[in-house]
């Protein structure tokens, strides 16, 4: 990722020669703390982030695995995934403008092809026109004449609708042990003790025993790659 913000810079400011060392230091400081929002939002993180805390409300285990063991998981997920795009877009656009063969504007067209055409793998037509409508963009040709700032919006409502389907998904094993749980303790007359706490066990019981840490992430990642 800090390659595709190195290839945006350019774009973003005049050339370096027009910029004192100190202004361009700032400049680059203040472009850096866009860091985390472009990470969570336009790259894998999005969603697997969203499957996880579904699964963790889901498992009723209210804080285990804690916040920070979940953003983990999901950053490590999201290096594997996302690191064959990044390279390219080093190899692309990062070394040229290094080296001095390609200007700031060729660099950003050639970082964005690659970036371009993975977000636009797992966009849906239907948000597209959505900020193309919403943008007043004109119909672009092909899936490439799509502009990011389109393009990555689209992808964000896609990749949180898609968290959300799995995330339901996760939650209907557990909502049915919920349900019996309750049930049962209801029909014997045992109120002073709130079902959720009877059936946290058993949910969690299943969960290892159908190895599901294995089956959640294995699932989350061929999705990806599918």
């Amino acid at each position: 990722m800090r390659s595709a913000i190195a290839v945006a810079l350019p774009s973003l400011l005049p050339p370096a020669k027009e910029l004192s060392g100190t202004m361009q230091i700032i400049v680059l400081m203040t472009l850096l703390t866009l860091l985390p929002a472009i990470v969570m939002s336009i790259t894998p993180f999005l969603r697997i982030s969203i499957v996880l805390h579904f699964l963790r409300q889901a498992l009723g285990t209210q804080s285990a695995p804690s916040n920070q063991v979940l953003v983990g998981l999901s950053l490590f997920l999201t290096m594997v995934l996302i690191q064959p795009v990044a390279l390219e877009i080093y190899h692309d656009a990062w070394q040229p403008l290094e080296a001095g063969t390609a200007s700031g504007a060729e660099a950003w067209d050639k970082g964005t092809k690659p970036l371009k055409a993975y977000l636009g793998r797992f966009v849906r037509e239907k948000d597209v026109r959505l900020f193309l409508d919403i943008t007043h963009s004109p119909q672009p040709r092909t899936a490439a004449d799509i502009e990011l700032t389109v393009l990555a919006p689209a992808y964000i409502l896609s990749e949180m609708r898609a968290g959300f389907q799995i995330g339901a998904v996760l939650f209907l094993p557990f909502l049915l042990i919920d349900i019996i749980v309750a049930s049962v303790t209801l029909s014997i007359g045992m109120v002073q003790l709130p079902p959720a706490m009877v059936s946290a066990p058993f949910k969690i019981l299943l969960f290892v025993l159908v190895d599901g840490w294995n089956l959640t992430i294995g699932s989350l990642m061929k999705g990806f790659y599918a």
